[in-house]
């Protein structure tokens, strides 16, 4: 069997699992430790705790620093509502592409590495060669942040990571971070009819929303002159506003969610002053002069830090290689690089596939794409050998 049809097949049994981020991504971590000890792999499955989800951290080759990380994630983003062409959770094969929920966000890389597991540890001699397989990056690189954590209680130091995120095999070397937040309003509920009464949550929840409107327009001023994101600037998107129950009803709860891409640190620091004074400052005092009760609680789901641009980067001289791609670029989506480069690793994003498929019905991986990792990959190997990565 060729390494294009070995990873074909697993990666057909890696769409029949359904890990969404609201379900448990066990079966599949469980799936992906049989193949990797077969390959010969140190295997360390790590619950989180509720013992529903997992990380799998699995290493190949000599138990030193030093070594490479091939990283994905195993949730995938959910399939209700849309109108997909075929099952989204079974792998069909039509005009040169591979359908199915993940096939490119990001089980096509996962299921490529897993298949050369076998020919990288034969040949990781010198080099450990580490597979992390994360549960419920999308929303909010939970997993991820579980697996530094405990690398870095372990004192586990590898020296390279490639995290294989839909880029069309393009070498991506910086990102903004992704800052997630729910803000919750406590209000008093009354009659409609009497609305001075009452404390409405949702009126509340909508001056906050116009708040972060207008931070919006100043973060453009703020973009640094030397950016090179698109956008330059961070960004801030407000995902939902909810709340109430009935027309004739003052709303006593209402919560925004919503998220931030800082291209710098101040940025974040910035915005989040800005809101902490709005709501102490403005905000609460009013509802508080009718309710002494109301209150406004921002709830952290995740503050990921981007990834970097270093002027030296070692992962980002070795994909070139492996690749022929002298080219590097910068991307607006966030992945859990920044997390692998926070414990002084030097970190690339290049995968198969392009993130205008993900998340989207019909998504699919092209075969070329999936081709052109696994000679990647193949590449890869003799690297493992050499004393020195050159």
């Amino acid at each position: 069997m060729t390494a294009f049809d070995a990873t074909t097949e697993l990666l057909s049994e890696l769409i029949a699992y359904p890990t969404v981020s609201a379900l448990s991504n066990r079966t599949m971590i469980d799936h992906l430790a049989n193949h990797l000890e077969t390959a010969g792999a140190r295997v360390n499955v790590i619950e989180d705790p509720t013992g529903a989800k997992a990380n799998l951290f699995a290493t190949i080759g000599p138990e030193r620093d030093g070594g490479i990380v091939l990283s994905g994630h195993t949730d995938v983003v959910p399939v209700a509502d849309q109108d997909w062409q075929t099952d989204p959770f079974m792998l069909f094969d039509k005009d040169e592409a591979l359908y199915g929920r993940g096939t490119c966000d990001m089980k096509g890389f996962i299921a490529a590495a897993v298949a050369l597991a076998p020919l990288l540890g034969r040949a990781a001699t010198e080099r450990p060669i580490h597979f992390a397989f994360t549960y419920d990056e999308e929303t909010g690189c939970l997993g991820g942040q579980h697996l530094v954590e405990t690398l870095r209680e372990r004192g586990l130091r590898p020296a390279l990571a490639i995290v294989g995120e839909p880029t069309s095999m393009r070498i991506i070397e910086g990102h903004k971070g992704c800052f997630e937040y729910t803000t919750h309003f406590t209000g008093f509920e009354g009659h409609g009819s009497n609305p001075d009464a009452g404390v409405n949550a949702v009126e509340y929840a909508v001056r906050y929303v116009n708040r972060l409107i207008q931070l919006k327009d100043q973060l453009r001023a703020r973009a640094p002159a030397s950016s090179r994101f698109d956008p330059p600037w961070t960004t801030i998107n407000t995902g939902l506003l909810s709340g109430g129950v009935a027309h004739n009803v003052i709303p006593g709860k209402a919560q925004v969610q919503w998220e931030m891409r800082p291209v710098q640190a101040t940025d974040a620091d910035f915005v989040k002053r800005d809101l902490d004074a709005y709501c102490f400052d403005e905000l609460i005092p009013l509802m508080r002069a009718v309710y002494p009760d109301a209150d406004i609680v921002t709830e952290v789901i995740a503050e990921v830090d981007g990834l970097e641009p270093m002027d030296q980067n070692a992962a980002r001289d070795l994909v070139a290689e492996l690749t022929g791609n002298n080219g590097c670029d910068l991307v607006a989506f966030g992945t859990e690089a920044g997390l692998l480069q926070s414990l002084g690793m030097d970190v690339v994003v290049c995968g198969p596939g392009s993130i205008e498929q993900a998340h989207k019905p019909d998504e699919y991986l092209a075969k070329d794409q999936l081709a052109q990792c696994l000679t990647m990959l193949e590449r890869l190997a003799p690297k493992l050998s050499m004393p020195i990565l050159s």
